[in-house]
């Protein structure tokens, strides 16, 4: 079975079917590589071949074949773009999509302390949020002081210690 990745959402078109799209990369420049992306209509993803991307101000603009006025685009306003694991930008070491990192198992010293059901992306750092055994939230700090590795292919996160946060509240 095919996994598709949302890198993109279809926000409005131009009198030559070019579309303006909102991206949801880290790796914008990744447009520029695209042949084909996936639409989703109402569930069921359709290949669709780029012809030409551009950027103009902090935009991106796609431009699919066969696609050549704002009548011909109008059935895609809206809708989300997808890429499938083959179009995925190949990361650093010690770097990972969130869709690895979701619903792996979180150990302390070997012990399974919950699962990772979301990944936050704050400034200075991602944070997971741990859904613990014992139905409690841990936030953990995507950083070297707490995470001792992570086995992708296991789906497993091991941890060097918890963090403590001040309670300065009293």
């Amino acid at each position: 079975m095919i996994e598709y990745f949302l890198i993109a959402k279809i926000l409005s078109a131009d009198s030559k079917g070019s579309l303006k799209i909102v991206s949801f990369s880290d790796f914008p420049e990744r447009f520029f590589e695209l042949k084909t992306v996936y639409i989703d209509f109402f569930g069921d993803k359709k290949l669709f071949k780029v012809e030409k991307v551009f950027k103009q101000k902090n935009n991106f603009y796609l431009k699919f074949e066969n696609f050549n006025n704002k009548k011909d685009v109008e059935i895609l306003l809206g809708k989300e773009i997808f890429v499938d694991e083959k179009q995925l930008k190949k990361l650093p070491d010690n770097f990972y999509y969130i869709h690895d990192l979701i619903n792996s198992r979180v150990y302390l010293k070997e012990k399974l302390i919950g699962t990772i059901v979301d990944v936050l992306s704050l400034p200075a750092n991602d944070v997971y949020v741990v859904k613990a055994q014992d139905g409690s939230e841990i936030l953990i700090p995507a950083i070297g002081q707490f995470i001792e590795k992570f086995v992708p292919q296991e789906k497993k996160l091991f941890l060097k210690d918890l963090p403590v946060f001040d309670d300065d509240e009293g």
